[in-house]
């Protein structure tokens, strides 16, 4: 959702001293070398790719104006609340050892992990403790207790409140609330005849009177779930009453998948996954979208706009109701059975939960409960800190005790209600900053993520949520949508780090719309497509993706549109020779893809259609296209039909998936860079034991290619861009076993073949990536089969029984995909 900021400019920023710099064509990940790795984000404007920015001289920070407003929340004043921090706390933050550089900015650890631990103390002394504070939805909204329903809302600014609904005729002067001494009202409405006196599924609502003695209705901020009347154009959204009984309560049946050394993430948007122009289902998608994921070896999903959102085309980052399930797809039993149907396939689930702003929207959202008063009785600041003005959005006060409850609260309800398996954060640089990136260039100077810009209460809000989430579920993943490329955001807490566990690769996409829409083929740099791939931070791991929902986006193209743009149209039937267009575009997508997942990250992302190319953008209906969703779809018929070159590039998805599934490259400390040759265009690198070979010369082909590589022996093709199945012609044997030769002098790597002790000759196809495993004699013995992942190479890339006569609209094939 970044991609709309403005950001103007990536860092570039050390993890050890400069001295320990690598040679460019070397790089190490893990014990093998100390190295300097760093973080490439997005908006490349003025950066050079050259030199690393290193900060400026060393200076003290002073942070007079940081707000801390935890010890005046709008719940507790107490004068003794001041809970200090032990010394043995605060005498070691270990991530000032893992980068040295970081030693000049001690003052801004210390003041953050100091606010942290008095955040988390005063939470212990009046909350029993984070973890029971996170339960806010056991006490706030609408819960069943003995003899009936009590609802709690948290309303400070209100004159006088009451709860209706279709229970009581909308009439609440029989259902007036009592206002506590922190301005939490509270109603208990008792059981009437044995049964609930508010029905299940059934609207409503709160009421109150503000300053200026009007009485509004709003959602209830902790509603469970609200709905839209379909019939009515712009409609405002009602609260619902949630609480099935246990013969309509969806029950889970299957525990969560143990979590993956590597992530391989498919980020999916469950209304837009149907094939048929409209809203998707919950049900559907687990019934029909699922084992397509599974299927392509993916093992974790990633789903968007879960949390109710009034406005569709805003892809769920407006959110107006924070625990309340998107009615469009379904029920909250629905969504359930949708995770537990993942979860029986192996499949883990990630929400992209929004915690960086909340929906403008008055009358269905959050900001319904702001009528004029202070910013310690809101969930937003007041003023201009409360709004961005890019977004068209508000902005939580995060310093706030009732915003913390909310929020810590909305994580563990979807941790334990729904069985999600961890989170993507969105918007975590709008978060960290006071000006949230707008409009900002970082340059990579320490400086700048460690000044007075940085919402301390933000940050520290980050790190109680992450030791929240892994308390009470250590397997979960948690990932966030950062620009910035702060250091220490994917460090643990214990470290003064904010304690995620990846970070998105958010440079690389921009890297690979560059090189599409402004650098013809011979142009491109393997150097440089090299180094923004591997330019991150040493010990932070990050999720690599060539493109995301925001290069699908109407307005931009995808990287198979930017590749074969109207072609797409009329050459991708298998009936007809490739032209050169289509030739070179599947072929680059191919590549461009893999050594995204190959080199970029310690984890891998895929938007729901990208893994076959699917043409077109999307677009979300509309006043501007009529109210469409036509292009809010996925034309999964496009991969099915047989005849369609689209499946050459699903099944080569497929098969890079299942190439770390087998070998799990993704998980290796071990990365090498051996060579990145910018006459021949040649990448040479090895991850874990594998040694990746991509050839990106427009023409050449080279025969007995000398590659690099660690252990020697035998080592024999384990996937092959350029196999039949993927639509490729062929040209590379799988049967065959390279042997190494040693290279130089035993321990004297300045002697070796390109730094590597041990080398072996390859055919490497123009446009084609080859990746080899060392086989073992057993292996041999058997042609490799125990090993080999694809790329048999025996039959063609066409199915003999289709004939043109069958093939009846090859113009349009896309357009009119029904009648194919």
């Amino acid at each position: 959702m970044l991609a709309s900021q403005g950001l103007l400019a990536s860092p570039s920023f050390r993890s050890l001293p400069p001295s320990t710099k690598p040679e460019r064509h070397d790089w190490h990940f893990g014990k093998e070398r100390q190295v300097v790795v760093t973080f490439r984000s997005q908006k490349l404007v003025g950066y050079s790719h050259n030199k690393f920015l290193f900060p400026s001289a060393s200076r003290r920070l002073l942070y007079a104006k940081a707000e801390h407003n935890s010890r005046l929340s709008a719940v507790m004043t107490d004068d003794n609340s001041n809970v200090t921090s032990t010394d043995q706390e605060m005498e070691h933050i270990g991530i000032l050892s893992i980068d040295p550089g970081l030693e000049q900015h001690q003052d801004h650890f210390e003041y953050r992990v100091r606010r942290y631990l008095d955040q988390k103390s005063l939470i212990q002394k009046y909350e029993g403790g984070l973890e029971e504070f996170a339960r806010g939805y056991m006490k706030f909204g609408f819960n069943r207790e003995e003899g009936g329903i009590v609802y709690r809302e948290w309303a400070p600014a209100a004159q006088e409140a009451q709860v209706v609904g279709d229970f009581n005729g909308w009439d609440g002067s029989n259902h007036k609330m009592v206002r506590n001494e922190f301005g939490v009202w509270s109603i208990k409405i008792p059981d009437s005849g044995g049964k609930p006196a508010i029905p299940h599924n059934s609207r409503v609502k709160f009421r109150f009177k503000h300053g200026n003695g009007v009485w509004v209705d709003r959602i209830p901020a902790w509603i469970k779930y609200a709905t839209v009347d379909p019939t009515k154009f712009a409609a405002p959204y009602d609260g619902v009453y949630w609480d099935p009984p246990l013969s309509e309560s969806y029950h889970f049946k299957y525990p969560r998948p143990a979590k993956p050394a590597a992530p391989r993430i498919y980020e999916a948007h469950v209304g837009m996954s149907s094939s048929e122009p409209c809203v998707n289902s919950y049900r559907n998608f687990a019934d029909e979208v699922l084992p397509r994921i599974r299927e392509n070896n993916y093992n974790t999903v990633q789903l968007m706009a879960v949390m109710e959102h009034s406005y569709y085309a805003s892809f769920g980052y407006h959110v107006t109701n924070f625990f309340a399930v998107s009615s469009r797809s379904g029920t909250p039993e629905d969504l359930k059975y949708l995770i537990d149907k993942a979860h029986s396939l192996g499949l883990r689930v990630l929400m992209d939960v929004v915690h960086s702003h909340a929906s403008n929207n008055v009358t269905d959202g959050l900001n319904g409960f702001d009528v004029g008063q202070a910013s310690q009785d809101s969930y937003f600041h007041t003023g201009d800190r409360g709004y961005h003005k890019l977004w068209d959005s508000r902005l939580f006060n995060y310093a706030n005790w009732e915003v913390l409850r909310f929020l810590l609260s909305n994580l563990r309800w979807w941790l334990e209600e729904f069985n999600f398996d961890g989170f993507r954060f969105d918007g975590a640089t709008s978060m960290l900053y006071h000006h949230h990136g707008i409009n900002i260039g970082f340059t990579g100077d320490y400086n700048e993520y460690f000044s007075e810009a940085v919402d301390v209460d933000a940050v520290v809000y980050l790190m109680l949520a992450n030791s929240l989430i892994h308390k009470v579920f250590p397997d979960a993943n948690v990932v966030a949508e950062d620009v910035s490329g702060m250091p220490g955001l994917c460090r643990p807490v214990s470290e003064g780090g904010i304690g995620f566990d990846y970070r998105l690769a958010m440079a690389i996409p921009d890297k690979w719309i560059d090189y599409l829409k402004n650098k013809n083929d011979e142009e491109w740099s393997m150097e440089e497509i090299s180094w923004s791939l591997t330019n991150r931070r040493y010990s932070e791991k990050c999720i690599s993706y060539a493109e995301s929902h925001d290069q699908a986006i109407v307005g931009d193209k995808t990287i198979a549109f930017l590749l074969m743009d109207k072609e797409m149209y009329s050459g991708m039937s298998c009936l007809t020779d490739a032209s050169p267009v289509i030739e070179r575009g599947i072929a680059l997508h191919k590549m461009i893809h893999f050594i995204t997942m190959a080199l970029g990250g310690e984890g891998y992302l895929n938007f729901m259609g990208n893994e076959f190319g699917h043409p077109e953008w999307i677009d979300f209906p509309r006043e501007g296209n009529g109210w469409s969703y036509e292009l809010c779809r996925r034309q999964w018929n496009l991969v099915d039909t047989e005849h369609l070159r689209y499946k050459f590039m699903n099944a080569f998805d497929r098969a890079m998936n299942l190439l770390d599934e087998k070998f799990s490259f993704l998980s290796s400390s071990k990365l090498i860079v051996s060579s990145s040759n910018e006459e021949d265009k040649v990448i040479v690198f090895e991850r874990g034991d594998l040694v990746f070979v991509f050839n990106f010369h427009p023409e050449n082909t080279y025969d007995g290619y000398k590659v690099g590589c660690d252990l020697p022996g035998k080592y024999r093709v384990a996937l092959d861009s350029d196999a039949w199945e993927f639509g490729g012609h062929g040209r590379v044997g799988h049967n065959a076993d390279h042997f190494t030769s040693p290279e130089g002098i035993p321990g004297v790597p300045e002697t070796n073949f390109n730094n590597r002790p041990n080398s072996f000759k390859v055919l490497s196809p123009s446009r084609t990536c080859v990746v080899y495993y060392r086989a073992e004699e057993s292996e041999v013995e058997n042609n490799g089969s125990e090993k080999v992942v694809v790329g048999t190479n025996k039959t063609p890339a066409v199915d003999a029984v289709i004939t043109k006569q069958e093939c009846t609209s090859v113009e349009g094939e896309i357009k009119d995909s029904k009648s194919e």
